[in-house]
């Protein structure tokens, strides 16, 4: 299985990136994980809606340039569906199971995903109604990924 995290800019916190790290060493014993990262665009303060959505469109540009349209693309979004870590864990390995060989989560920049990239993903799932950091929810979805393989294998870690 193939795990892929697509995501709009880059983390420059160390703490975050140690996280992050350790993760995706985890999760090497479960499947091949990759992050691939895409430019952000800078949001101008106080930019009125047309620029906020000329940023979420050039985003979203960049993430479908890197897509890949055989994998089952789970797009990160505030009103997608909201699941348990059990649930989660449950909607991978039915993917699995299905003959699915690779997942893709889209994690968009700090005004979210562009309607295209919403459009063309194949679920949308929500981690909270909270906004948080789109560097922090790399670190939050690979603990995620990773305490879903731990259920799925029946091995201690989730509680």
């Amino acid at each position: 299985m193939k795990i892929t995290i697509l995501c709009v800019g880059k983390v420059k916190e160390k703490y975050w990136n140690g996280a992050i790290d350790e993760y995706m060493k985890r999760l090497g014993r479960y499947c091949k994980p990759e992050i691939i990262q895409v430019p952000d665009e800078k949001t101008p303060d106080n930019a009125p809606p047309a620029v906020e959505e000329q940023i979420r469109i050039t985003e979203g540009e960049r993430l479908l340039a890197k897509w890949d349209d055989s994998a089952f693309t789970a797009a990160l979004a505030i009103n997608g569906e909201m699941k348990s870590s059990e649930e989660l864990a449950e909607l991978i390995e039915k993917k699995t199971v299905s003959g699915v060989s690779h997942i893709q989560f889209v994690i968009g920049g700090s005004l979210g995903l562009s309607e295209a990239v919403l459009k063309k993903a194949d679920y949308h799932l929500s981690f909270s109604k909270m906004t948080f950091p789109h560097q922090l929810m790399r670190v939050i979805l690979l603990e995620q990924i990773y305490r879903s393989f731990k259920i799925v294998s029946h091995e201690p870690y989730h509680k």
